[in-house]
């Protein structure tokens, strides 16, 4: 298993604060059935390409979503969810995740 040094995850904090809260929609997207390592307790999920309302455009997980939900167009806001599982160290990596906006 990878290890997340507490000092890496903490100086990631500027760019999860950047995308917490963010909306954008969904250019194009893949359903992941076979995932890589640290993150087979999540599989099968789906991973997107968002684009933003500057223009700029990001990959991200989207979560808690029905299959019949995911299509291109949807809107998504970014929020703060575990990213994969926990490393020798202990260290719970959270970052940023996007769901569907209500």
């Amino acid at each position: 298993m990878m290890v997340h040094s507490p000092v890496k995850v903490w100086r990631k904090q500027k760019e999860v604060n950047k995308l917490l809260g963010i909306r954008g929609k969904v250019i194009s997207f893949s359903k992941i059935h076979v995932p890589p390592m640290g993150f087979s307790n999540q599989a099968p999920y789906y991973i997107a390409l968002i684009k933003f309302a500057d223009g700029t455009s990001k990959m991200g997980q989207i979560v808690e979503i029905a299959d019949s939900e995911m299509k291109v167009g949807l809107e998504v806001e970014g929020i703060i969810r575990r990213v994969r599982e926990v490393d020798d160290e202990g260290v719970i990596p959270y970052g940023i995740k996007f769901k569907k906006t209500n």
